[in-house]
């Protein structure tokens, strides 16, 4: 099956087994070579590998000094989970790769077209082979699916090299140039170079090849050993295993304490959820993140969103595990129950009505009013303050944004995707106290000090949730790219610069999502405005505790409803 696959993929006889085939699990992270064309901006090659901003791009492609101006030729490094897949027809024969689902436009595309979409990173013969629909015969409309080879590295080759970059050569580029261009010049580094890549040698202008390359902290990701994920499936057993005690310590009995109810959560087999989504079909398929894909399911009655994880992605399963098995609230997403098989999995409750960032950037969703958005701040902020001043540890979230809101049938929102919680360790109140750490997070959300320092406290989250008040206001992404060819700029800039103005109010106006008709009291607008410049002062301990925030919130959801039963 091996050299099929390989025939399929690079048009070349030779194996590449630096691709995976016959894997057992993948990675976390691979990126992929993207050739910026005259036609390519950055928010469109994010969207086709499921990434909703374009910024999560930029900590991985650090020579793009403006997203505006790319140089045509410029190979965008896309940063995506590397699973390990089985063959539609054969699930037995497994290969690493990622996976994204194209949603076709119904113009008579081929599987030639949309390779083209994805920059030669795929091929047509590869999409025939990994999709249901015989070549030519596309539906008109629908999705499918497409993949993207990668590689997780190689222990027999090097345990130096953990982070491949799948680069597909281009006309007039030989295996040897593009070592080169990668700094693998010398004779030593070009044989370790084809030890990954057997067969590639005499390569050119066709074909894959998987380089070694920095992470976005400009290093050299090592091989996991297998010993550290060992060390958190370990972990994760252990705190499995706890958590089945206390459930069958507290069985019968009431908990009196909010963080422990943790006998809601329920261990699912493999087979349960394999069986719910159609042995994890395209057609169940609803997202991808930084860690994993996301399907929809109906479990037991319930409508579910089932998180599926890479075993190597244990720190941030068990990330989530601890806190949603510990914290409830109404503002903050329900996880329902967990599975250990095969992957790792994490169930929660399936929130219909998509998140934030599609209601205010997206299409097909009908404007936010104004009434809604003031709701939609409070309960964002009453999640945030409960992590914040009523755990026993206190959680920072570490990741908050308009993506990361999650909106019900009601419009009432609720805080997930806690993959980067962090324990703040700093006593049981939301103190501006902070600890060094990883930097971790979205670029255009993230405080000074958090950016520059790794300092992590609650007032990171804090600063994150007055971009998204800014948000909310504007309907502006984080990072806001001007039109008229001038720099990009962070929406916080913007909103300081307008309450800087004489008339500020007439200045908000200007700044304010249009959908709304100017239908919002501006005396609002502009207390929110300010409440979102106090969250994002540059100095931590300047900036408001969420508690105060939804102090604010409240009084202000209070008198904006008393006006609307004026108006009535």
């Amino acid at each position: 099956m091996l050299p099929l696959l390989l025939v399929l993929l690079t048009g070349a006889a030779p194996t590449v087994s630096a691709s995976g085939d016959g894997c057992r699990v993948g990675c976390p992270l691979a990126l992929a070579a993207y050739y910026f064309s005259d036609e390519s901006n950055l928010t469109f090659i994010a969207s086709i590998f499921g990434i909703a901003d374009y910024t999560k791009l930029l900590p991985y492609n650090p020579d793009i000094a403006d997203p505006n101006y790319i140089v045509t030729g410029y190979r965008v490094s896309v940063p995506f989970p590397c699973s390990c897949l089985g063959l539609p027809a054969d699930p037995a024969s497994t290969f690493l790769a990622g996976s994204f689902s194209y949603t076709l436009t119904g113009g008579g595309e081929t599987y030639g077209d949309v390779a083209s979409q994805f920059a030669n990173l795929t091929t047509a013969s590869w999409l025939a082979a990994t999709n249901a629909h015989p070549a030519g015969k596309l539906p008109a409309a629908g999705k499918i699916n497409v993949t993207v080879n990668c590689s997780c590295g190689d222990k027999r080759v090097s345990r130096r090299y953990g982070l491949f970059l799948t680069y597909p050569l281009w006309e007039g580029e030989t295996f040897s140039s593009v070592a080169e261009h990668y700094g693998f010049s010398s004779r030593a580094q070009l044989e370790l170079l084809r030890r990954f890549n057997p067969g590639m040698d005499g390569a050119s202008g066709k074909g894959i090849v998987f380089i070694p390359v920095k992470d976005a902290d400009s290093n050299y990701r090592p091989l996991e050993s297998g010993a550290g994920t060992l060390l958190h499936f370990c972990e994760i057993c252990f705190y499995i295993k706890a958590i089945k005690h206390r459930q069958a310590k507290l069985n019968g009995k009431a908990s009196q304490a909010e963080g422990m109810k943790v006998d809601r959560s329920i261990e699912f087999s493999y087979e349960e959820l394999s069986d719910a989504t159609n042995n994890f079909s395209m057609e169940h398929k609803i997202g991808q993140g930084g860690f994993g894909s996301v399907y929809y399911a109906e479990l037991r009655g319930e409508k579910a969103a089932i998180k599926k994880m890479d075993t190597k992605a244990s720190q941030e399963f068990l990330a989530e595990l601890k806190v949603l098995t510990r914290v409830h609230h109404s503002n903050l997403v329900r996880l329902i129950g967990y599975c250990v098989e095969s992957c790792l999995f994490l169930v929660y409750e399936f929130i219909e009505n998509g998140n934030l960032s599609q209601h205010l950037h997206g299409t097909g969703y009908e404007p936010l009013s104004w009434t809604s958005r003031v709701q939609i701040a409070l309960d964002s902020a009453r999640g945030l303050e409960y992590i914040h001043e009523h755990t026993v540890p206190v959680y920072v979230h570490r990741d908050i944004k308009s993506a990361n809101i999650l909106i019900d049938k009601d419009f009432r929102a609720k805080v997930a995707d806690f993959g980067l919680t962090k324990l703040s360790e700093i006593g049981t109140t939301a103190t501006s106290q902070s600890l060094p750490s990883r930097v971790v997070g979205t670029f255009g959300y993230m405080p000074p000090e958090y950016a520059r320092y790794g300092e992590v406290s609650p007032k990171v989250d804090v600063y994150a949730f007055g971009i998204v008040l800014y948000e909310l206001l504007s309907a502006k992404e984080a990072i806001v790219r001007s039109t008229e060819f001038t720099d990009a700029h962070g929406l916080a800039y913007l909103f300081e610069e307008a309450l800087s103005m004489p008339n500020h109010k007439e200045a908000l106006q200007e700044l304010m999502d249009p959908r709304l008709g100017g239908d919002y009291p501006i005396d609002s607008v502009v207390k929110i405005a300010y409440l979102a410049k106090s969250c994002t002062h540059e100095e931590p301990r300047m900036r408001p505790t969420m508690r105060s925030v939804v102090v604010a919130l409240m009084a202000l959801s209070s008198k904006d409803h008393e006006l609307t039963r004026g108006q009535d």
